[in-house]
């Protein structure tokens, strides 16, 4: 799998002989990494990524060193490179790296950035990307995968003393080669949100750690930023219908956030794609909807009362993804955008256009896939929990996402309870389909999360960690068929 290598070299464009751009004074050991990445280049099936810095004639030895690592720094170390963080400071090596002579009788051309083996991967390279031909890019390699949800690897640590025993599960993850986990990277109830609202840098260092603990077992991270619908219109004490209104608070709140989040953390290769909120397109036009009006506990930060505003429609969740994606490409403008969505109901057609159960036809399910679904969302996000509504279902999906050249993500996946003969063949039923429909991304559900550990948490030690290891399985046999 092929990555971005910052290395700096020399060569002569004019008459006489090549400037010594090869002056390394730097450790040894960091030296021979370099050397073995070189030597094997030619193992790594990549196109070649070169941006050239030419001096001038008012260069100077210093200029042009400032120069060569302004371009470099916005490379920062690779997990499982082997070079360790002191050997780094913002991507750059400790000391000199390359030593040049300005001549203005030879102009000399450098090669700064090469696409080939894994040291430094640059910023714009990192997580997860879709080519013109609607392929999911890893690297600039297709990639296909199931990861897990660890939902709560943020959300435990907004206790007084923060839980940081997430490090022990992305350490679990890696050693079972599961490549990502989606996670909730925000308040699921108003109160979850004081943190943030109170004592901001603190949020945000509980965060980083999250963040960086992920990087460091090569683990990529897809975080939601807001899992309920009800939390940020609860907050800013607005109906949840607003979230239809691009001018309301709660878009205003939705903005604030998504900017502090992305550019706070894009330059970090450990963060994979970004996604809005959870299964929002549920609730969507129920016909039955002042019975499914979100819960009422002021307790929790909750309003006492609920009314038809907090009702959502299917227009209204498409002007709320829409207006996230929108705001996410203003600072990240390649990595994957999901809406969260579950499959659309199976009715959600009739329920839009006349509020009935009424089932929808397979046109009218593309549809509403679709649309729920706006640009610029480039992903198309579904669940695969039910063997007929959800997996019988995925082929369709399928299509729909190969027409849209939007890559298709099953975000949930998994079968509750013991470890049962029936419960095993439901789960080699999921991932069977998963991979016969070339399914390019999936996440189980859940891993390391206590709060569900009666029916559905999964860890490496449970009598349910057989799920890891048929996930680790599937794997690789993605890998192999790729």
């Amino acid at each position: 799998m092929s990555r971005v290598v910052a290395l700096q070299a020399g060569w002569a464009t004019a008459a006489g002989p090549p400037l010594p751009a090869m002056n390394f004074n730097t450790d040894a050991a960091v030296l021979q990494k370099f050397c073995d990445c070189l030597k094997s280049a030619r193992a790594y099936d990549a196109a070649t990524l070169m941006i050239w810095i030419a001096p001038t004639d008012k260069d100077t030895d210093t200029s042009l060193e400032k120069r060569l690592w302004d371009a470099a720094g916005q490379a920062v170390p690779a997990p499982g490179s082997g070079l360790k963080p002191r050997e780094y400071s913002g991507g750059r090596l400790q000391g000199p790296v390359l030593g040049t002579k300005v001549n203005t009788a030879i102009r000399v051309l450098l090669g700064v950035l090469l696409l080939m083996g894994a040291v430094l991967p640059v910023v714009a390279a990192a997580g997860l990307f879709i080519n013109d031909r609607g392929e999911l890019l890893l690297h600039g390699v297709r990639f296909r995968g199931i990861g897990v949800n660890y939902y709560d690897a943020f959300t435990r640590t907004f206790g007084q003393t923060a839980r940081t025993n997430y490090d022990a599960g992305f350490r679990e993850l890696a050693a079972r080669k599961i490549p990502f986990a989606r996670f909730s990277a925000g308040g699921f109830w108003p109160q979850d949100w004081g943190l943030y609202r109170t004592n901001r840098s603190e949020y945000f260092a509980r965060l980083d750690g999250v963040v960086k603990s992920a990087g460091q077992h090569g683990i990529g991270l897809i975080p939601s930023l807001f899992w309920h619908m009800s939390a940020v219109p609860d907050l800013v004490g607005e109906p949840c219908n607003r979230w239809g209104d691009p001018h309301s608070r709660t878009i205003a709140f939705m903005r604030e956030y998504t900017r502090e989040i992305v550019t706070r953390y894009s330059p970090s290769p450990a963060i994979w794609g970004w996604e809005f909120g959870n299964e929002y397109n549920l609730v969507a036009d129920l016909p039955n909807a002042s019975e499914h009006r979100p819960p009422v506990l002021p307790g929790l930060g909750t309003p006492a009362q609920r009314s038809a505003e907090d009702e959502l429609t299917h227009a209204a969740i498409r002007v709320a993804v829409r207006e996230f994606a929108i705001e996410i490409r203003k600072y990240d403008p390649r990595r994957i955008i999901i809406s969260g969505n579950a499959f659309p109901r199976v009715s959600a057609w009739h329920q839009a256009i006349e509020k009935s159960w009424k089932p929808d036809t397979r046109e009218q399910f593309a549809e509403v896939l679709a649309t729920d679904n706006p640009s610029p969302i480039n992903t198309l996000s579904v669940r695969g929990y039910d063997l007929a509504s959800d997996i019988g279902r995925l082929d369709q999906a399928m299509t729909v996402a190969q027409a849209a050249k939007k890559p298709l993500f099953v975000g949930e996946f998994g079968v509750p309870g013991a470890a049962t003969g029936e419960s095993k063949t439901k789960f080699a039923a999921i991932l069977s389909a998963i991979e016969t429909n070339r399914v390019t991304l999936s996440a189980l559900w859940v891993f390391d999360f206590d709060d569900q550990a009666k029916d559905w948490n999964v860890t490496g030690t449970n009598d349910r960690s057989w799920q890891l290891d048929a996930i680790r399985q599937a794997n690789g046999r993605m890998r192999r068929n790729r």
